[in-house]
């Protein structure tokens, strides 16, 4: 879906997402980038080996019915989730806020949105073999 340069792709009819228990909805009209993150902050806030992060123009994502509550997850960081199911959904970071992760997970068709790259590839989980092929990128954010 999204370029790894950086130049974004627009859906056609846009991607439609939202949290478990459907109090959260949002629709997406264009993917920046796709990316596995497996840095120390996003394994906690998943309660998984890593995250998968869709992230779109925040200009091109649009909530259609109750937006996340949002809590700051670290002092670069805010994370939204669902205040009725507790779903993880958003990431935002202050240094950008024209721009907007989402997880994977919460797309309604997430099959094409394939992971381009790894992020925080040195805080990899040594067994985590997924997308092991793809090109690494480094962080130095640790928590």
């Amino acid at each position: 879906m999204g370029l790894s340069d950086g130049r974004e792709v627009t859906t056609g009819s846009g991607l439609h997402g939202g949290c478990l228990c459907g109090n959260v909805r949002f629709r997406v009209e264009a993917v920046s980038r796709v990316h596995n993150c497996h840095c120390d902050m996003c394994r906690r806030t998943t309660g998984s080996a890593f995250a998968v992060l869709v992230w779109v123009a925040s200009e091109n994502l649009s909530w259609d019915s109750a937006r996340p509550t949002y809590r700051r997850s670290s002092p670069i960081a805010r994370r939204g989730f669902c205040k009725a199911c507790g779903s993880p959904l958003s990431l935002a970071y202050d240094a950008s806020p024209q721009e907007t992760a989402l997880r994977v997970g919460c797309f309604d068709e997430p099959g094409s949105l394939a992971p381009q790259y790894n992020y925080g590839s040195t805080q990899r989980l040594g067994w985590v073999c997924c997308g092991i092929d793809l090109p690494h990128r480094e962080t130095k954010q640790q928590w």
